[in-house]
């Protein structure tokens, strides 16, 4: 399902974090999960990933992560004040020290201007830090490729918040 490089990242990621008796959780909506997909690839990953939660519509991020409906309304669901809330709401609603959320536009419909396809914002939040918000532009690179270096960017941000636990 997955190449070998992206397997071995997420093996040595889950070795860091279990290390560390570190835990995480994700909140995935352009990539449908694909990100805990990844990491529970890796063999003893469930002492590491604690839950993942798959919030594709905004009922879902509303009622599962919290996010409040007037926040998207005001922003939209790819933006960073939502992407911030999904990481603060899934580390909320868990036993996870760090929580990664990811929210985007993978294409090909859902565009717009000030949004283009590939558009894909980031919350990370490790337990007592404040949020960070990361915003990548991968340009019309077909759904795809759009997901899958998210996917990738998103290893990389778990990565960086080892600093943080």
């Amino acid at each position: 399902m997955f190449d070998a490089a992206l397997i071995t990242r997420a093996s040595v990621l889950i070795a860091a974090y279990r290390e560390r008796q570190a835990r995480l959780v994700t909140a995935e909506s352009c990539t449908g999960g694909l990100v805990a997909a990844l990491l529970t690839e890796v063999a003893g990953s469930s002492q590491v990933v604690e839950r993942g939660f798959v919030t594709y519509s905004n009922e879902a991020k509303a009622e599962i992560l919290g996010v409040d409906f007037n926040l998207i309304s005001a922003h939209g669901a790819v933006s960073e004040p939502v992407a911030r809330a999904m990481a603060e709401g899934a580390l909320a609603h868990s036993r996870a020290d760090v929580a990664l959320a990811i929210t985007g536009i993978a294409g090909p419909t859902g565009a717009t201007a000030a949004k283009p396809i590939g558009l894909v914002h980031f919350g990370l939040v490790a337990a007592g830090r404040a949020t960070r918000h990361i915003e990548r532009r991968y340009g019309d690179l077909g759904r795809s490729e759009v997901r899958r270096c998210a996917v990738e960017d998103a290893l990389g941000f778990l990565e960086m918040a080892l600093e943080k636990v």
